[in-house]
């Protein structure tokens, strides 16, 4: 595998966030030679209207702000337990896209950071004293300015950002053509107009 240093948005609502960012943290546990920085986008703050509090700033648990939580917990696991954040990130994917289950809900939150082997009182501070908000609104504001992100999963490898969609989990040999790819600018889009099945 080549070396490669890339950032890659998620938000845990998006099935197609799900294979890449999920991808992404298999072919690191296997090895691959990657520095990769996981970076939280809010496709709620995207239905924001211009002018209106950000999604990070309303009260938890307002309809608007789904899988805004999920994220401010994700950002204090990221930042405080590296070494854990990747199972955390891909056992909150899952309780989402397999499980159906509500990744803002404080006991989904709290399985997921056990099976991480993070005390979750310990997440739950963090995200209660601030920081995580902050970095929230931080990333997700640079990916909008910097890099005119509006979607995830978008790739950024220095001044390229690329929104891509895999169709098929697990395949790291299909992620590692589209890396080959985002800093080919011949390329603007290539989408499907339907999926052939």
């Amino acid at each position: 595998m080549t070396q490669r240093a890339f950032a890659l948005t998620y938000d845990y609502l998006c099935p197609f966030a799900r294979i890449v960012n999920e991808t992404t943290v298999e072919a690191l546990e296997a090895g691959a030679p990657w520095q990769v920085r996981f970076r939280p986008f809010s496709l709620s703050q995207g239905h924001v209207e211009p002018g209106a509090a950000p999604v990070w700033d309303r009260p938890a648990g307002a309809p608007e702000t789904r899988g805004v939580r999920a994220l401010l917990w994700s950002v204090a696991v990221r930042d405080r337990f590296p070494d854990a954040f990747g199972r955390f990130h891909v056992t909150l994917y899952s309780a989402r896209h397999d499980e159906g289950r509500d990744v803002d809900d404080p006991a989904v939150l709290e399985d997921a950071c056990r099976a991480a082997s993070v005390d979750p009182g310990v997440v739950a501070e963090l995200v209660e004293e601030g920081t995580p908000r902050r970095t929230l609104a931080r990333e997700h504001t640079e990916a909008v300015e910097r890099w005119a992100i509006f979607g995830v999963p978008t790739i950024v490898a220095a001044d390229d950002a690329v929104f891509v969609r895999l169709m098929e989990r697990h395949d790291v040999a299909a992620l590692e053509r589209v890396l080959d790819l985002v800093h080919r600018h011949e390329i603007n889009e290539f989408k499907r107009t339907r999926i052939p099945r």
